[in-house]
């Protein structure tokens, strides 16, 4: 991934550590995929992942900690409570597909039913991909590490611009790549 190497013991300078030591063990990874599934009471978890009641209760503790997961009272019984998904908690919805592919992918024999699929033409789901900015498909050999300062200077010296990020809704131009699988 080109010249320069992440300070592999450095921790504080990568994203990946701190999601592991929010995100780095099995329940936190069940419970996050149980409430992107609709559970949101204690008991739901509890009886549908068959997890211990203290465990249960530190991991929710923990993602209500880091901001994954926040805790609503429920408006028709106040003193129940809710776990829902807060925006951090959704933004890790990618990662947890990509795992799940990863899984599909690698598992011994791991058929997926359900499906998922995408709603509007309820087809499954394309495989999780890194996008350039303007939606290219990239893969190892198209990834790079430089220095900050270095962000958008090309190799031949010209100075990229960027064209923002690529967002839900919109559409990367697969037709455009049929002739590079």
């Amino acid at each position: 991934m080109g010249e320069i190497r992440e300070p592999l013991r450095e921790l504080t300078e990568c994203g990946l550590p701190m999601a592991l030591e929010v995100m780095g063990e099995r329940w936190s990874f069940m419970i996050l995929r149980a409430s992107f599934n609709g559970l949101h009471h204690f008991e739901e978890f509890l009886s549908e992942l068959g997890i211990a009641r203290n465990i249960l209760s530190n991991r929710l503790g923990r993602l209500v900690e880091h901001g994954i997961l926040e805790r609503q009272p429920m408006a028709e019984d106040r003193r129940k409570i809710e776990y829902r998904l807060t925006e951090k908690g959704m933004d890790l919805l990618p990662a947890m597909i990509a795992l799940r592919q990863w899984g599909q992918k690698y598992g011994a024999e791991v058929v997926e039913n359900p499906v998922l699929v995408d709603e509007r033409d309820r087809l499954p789901i394309g495989p999780v991909s890194i996008l350039s900015q303007e939606g290219r498909i990239l893969g190892p050999e198209d990834l790079a590490l430089v220095e900050r300062a270095n962000v958008g200077k090309r190799a031949d010296g010209s100075q990229a611009k960027s064209k923002g990020t690529v967002a839900r809704g919109d559409r990367a131009h697969f037709e455009d790549l049929k002739g590079a699988a």
